[in-house]
């Protein structure tokens, strides 16, 4: 079980950080649920910054991992239970970079290995790690996923 899982890992869930506009943080469609855009919001801490100038790249990656906390929590709320995630389909992940930084997948991969380390061959995924000028309130980064739910 996932939860025995986080358990294990010493991992805690943060609490469900609320959507910034008009939207709903996850929308389930048949056995896929599709994870709109959660930032580094673990409780009251948000890591703000560009990474290369204010932010390293090891700070990037926590980052990345708080974010793919965030989502968890997310989609814990949701589903009731993460033991519904079949398997992880498809990460997209934006960082917000200083000109010249060009290492977004090794930022990315906060996340990425967070699900990995979670869910095990489940939490592979394709992604897309992209960086960009600006990102929402100045967040270090944004990820949005695609999940395959187990057919009950």
């Amino acid at each position: 079980m996932i939860s025995e899982r986080l358990v294990e890992l010493g991992i805690e869930l943060p609490p469900v950080s609320p959507p910034a506009g008009n939207y709903v943080g996850c929308v389930v469609i048949g056995d896929m649920v599709h994870v709109g855009g959660h930032g580094p919001i673990n409780g009251t801490e948000i890591i703000r910054g560009k990474v290369g100038s204010d932010l390293s790249l090891e700070e990037a990656k926590h980052a990345a991992r708080a974010t793919g906390l965030s989502i968890l929590a997310t989609l814990r709320a949701e589903l009731g239970d993460l033991d519904r995630i079949e398997r992880f389909v498809k990460v997209f992940g934006m960082v917000n970079v200083a000109p010249g930084f060009n290492q977004t997948p090794a930022v990315i991969d906060g996340c990425s290995d967070l699900l990995v380390e979670v869910f095990g061959e489940a939490g592979r995924h394709t992604r897309s790690a992209v960086g960009l000028a600006e990102l929402p309130f100045d967040i270090a980064v944004e990820i949005e996923l695609i999940a395959r739910l187990r057919v009950v």
